[in-house]
């Protein structure tokens, strides 16, 4: 059975911006994409730098790809995948997320 995780309400977040909350013992970088209205929720910690940072990282698409860049050494994660598009070596876990009445729920 899914556990679902109370956030943020979603008029809260700020668009192509990342927030950071704690899941389960687990940092989860949560982002709002401007275009699509659509979430996505990623672990925070990145893997090339080795600290909890992605959630201030930046939305961009990279080759047709909705990513967040990695505010340390630049590296683009797949907000849909996870996987890094500069070192197919590294990746980082993508969380279920879903809004209900208006409030950001991750499942991680």
């Amino acid at each position: 059975m899914t556990t679902w995780t109370p956030i943020i309400e979603k008029n809260k977040l700020t668009p192509d911006a990342g927030v950071c909350a704690l899941v389960n013992g687990k940092q989860v970088a949560i982002f709002l994409d401007r275009k699509t209205d659509q979430l996505f929720a990623i672990d925070n910690y990145c893997p090339a730098s080795k600290a909890n940072v992605l959630s201030r990282g930046l939305i961009t698409s990279v080759k047709d790809v909705l990513t967040v860049s990695s505010p340390l050494y630049k590296e683009h994660f797949s907000l849909t995948t996870g996987e890094c598009l500069e070192n197919e070596t590294l990746s980082v876990p993508v969380y279920k997320v879903r809004i209900t009445d208006g409030m950001v729920e991750v499942a991680a």
